[in-house]
């Protein structure tokens, strides 16, 4: 079978950055549901349309195709008086944004007696990354899987 609208993709998959460096060695397979679900990045969805079970495939992805630019405006420095007492670098949070729309995740880069350094850029914003995958199952959609929009069952998402 080949991989199409509606069908539900398993990739065995390895990611590094451009110098070679692991930055996902892909422990548990990458299950997505194929066709515009935003299950996986766009420009890996399109390289993978008409594949097939067994091939494999090497696709580099540049920031804008995978976690954006990093983005200077996203740094903020807050008011140490705003955190609780625990709080460690690399700890994440949400943040609610003042258009009230979905909250951004935040992660702490620094801490003094008086400031925090918080930064709302995914921590690969401004990396390109080599995404090595081969595709090991494909199958098609249930129809609850395409109700809701995600896959169901092992590695996918369960109600």
């Amino acid at each position: 079978m080949q991989i199409a609208k509606n069908t539900v993709v398993t990739l065995n998959y390895r990611v590094t950055d451009t110098q070679g460096n692991v930055v996902d060695e892909g422990a548990q397979p990458l299950v997505y549901l194929h066709g515009g679900y935003d299950g996986i990045f766009p420009l890996l969805e399109e390289t993978l349309q008409g594949k097939s079970v067994g091939d494999k495939l090497d696709v580099r992805l540049e920031p804008d195709d995978a976690f954006g630019e990093y983005d200077a405006e996203l740094v903020i420095i807050e008011d140490r008086n705003l955190f609780p007492d625990n709080i460690e670098v690399g700890m994440q949070f949400e943040r609610g944004t003042e258009d009230g729309d979905d909250d951004e995740l935040y992660t702490i880069t620094d801490i003094t007696d008086d400031k925090v350094v918080v930064d709302g850029n995914h921590p690969l914003a401004g990396i390109a990354l080599q995404f090595s995958c081969t595709i090991a199952e494909v199958r098609p959609a249930t129809p609850e899987e395409l109700t809701h929009g995600h896959v169901h069952g092992p590695h996918g998402h369960h109600h």
